[in-house]
């Protein structure tokens, strides 16, 4: 993956716009957290392979990192603290956010074939 550029991300995610998609969203802080402070909690949510057509695609700055909006005919997905970016497989929009350690945090994928397993 390579540090994200707005205008290269926002073209790939226009190329996806009113597609029938498969959408990855991943964010954990997963031992991360536990690990350094006891008394933290672990959090995270796992979505893979939803369909879902966009209507509008936005990446914005946000200080170091970047946000990622996605609008549906009846809501958003978003992820934000994203820092990296790459196509995988050449049509598969991969994002993710990673700390100073290099760990992931976040992940936001596109794409319009289902994700392996």
């Amino acid at each position: 993956m390579k540090p994200i550029e707005i205008k290269k991300v926002q073209h790939w995610l226009d190329t996806f716009l009113n597609k029938v998609v498969y959408i990855h969203v991943e964010t954990t802080n997963g031992a991360y957290a536990s690990h350094l402070n006891e008394k933290a909690y672990n959090v995270g949510a796992y979505v893979r392979n939803v369909k879902i057509t966009y209507v509008q695609a936005k990446i914005v700055a946000e200080g170091k990192t970047y946000r990622v909006g996605l609008k549906t005919a009846n809501g958003w997905i978003y992820a934000e603290g994203l820092t990296d970016w790459t196509i995988h497989e050449g049509a598969k929009l991969l994002l993710a956010g990673h700390d100073h350690e290099g760990r992931l945090m976040v992940a936001l994928q596109i794409s319009e074939t289902p994700f392996d397993y």
